[in-house]
C-alpha cells in the first residue's frame, strides 16, 4: 500500500504540493443508492411529491456540490471543474440510483467531486421525501471509475 499524502513527515496534515504535476483532462464516475418505499419511489418518478421535482432539485444540489468540494472537504484542492452531472436511474422498485461524472483540466483528480455530488444529491433526495418516508437509507457511495493522472484509470470490478 503506498504511503498516505496527505501527512508530512512529522505527521502534520498538510494539501499535497501538485505544481509540479502535469496538467491533463481528468474524470471521475461515483455511484450512491436511496432504497425506500416502492410508493415513495413512484411519487418521485411521477413527480407527485408537493416539495416539486424531486430529481431536478437533487440534480442541482448535486452539481452545486461538486463544485465546492474544495471547501467541503479540509484538503481538497479547490478545481476548476469543467462538467459535472447527475444521473438517475430507477434501478429497482425501491431503489433510486444517483450517478454522478465530473471533469476537470487540471493537476489533481476529481474522485472526491463526484462522491460529493452524489452523497448531496442523496441527502437532497432523503429532505424532500421525508415527509412520507422516513426509513429510507442511502446506501453504496462509491468510486466506480477514474481516468487522467499519474495513476493511471480505476474501473471497479464487480
Amino acid at each position: 500500500m503506498t504511503e498516505l499524502t496527505h501527512f508530512d513527515d512529522q505527521g502534520a496534515s498538510r494539501m499535497v504540493d501538485t505544481s509540479a504535476k502535469p496538467e491533463t483532462l481528468r474524470e471521475a464516475r461515483a455511484t450512491a443508492q436511496v432504497r425506500m418505499a416502492p410508493a415513495t419511489l413512484t411519487l418521485i418518478r411521477d413527480r407527485a411529491l408537493a416539495k416539486g421535482d424531486v430529481c431536478e432539485v437533487a440534480r442541482l444540489a448535486g452539481i452545486m456540490a461538486a463544485k465546492q468540494t474544495g471547501t467541503l472537504i479540509p484538503l481538497c484542492h479547490p478545481l476548476p471543474l469543467t462538467s459535472a452531472r447527475v444521473d438517475f436511474t430507477f434501478a429497482d422498485p425501491d431503489t433510486l440510483t444517483i450517478e454522478a461524472t465530473v471533469r476537470v483540466f487540471g493537476r489533481t483528480g476529481v474522485e472526491m467531486e463526484a462522491l460529493t455530488a452524489v452523497s448531496v444529491a442523496a441527502l437532497t433526495v432523503y429532505d424532500m421525501c421525508k415527509a412520507v418516508d422516513r426509513v429510507m437509507t442511502i446506501e453504496r457511495i462509491r468510486l466506480e471509475e477514474k481516468s487522467g493522472g499519474r495513476s493511471g484509470t480505476f474501473r471497479r470490478d464487480d
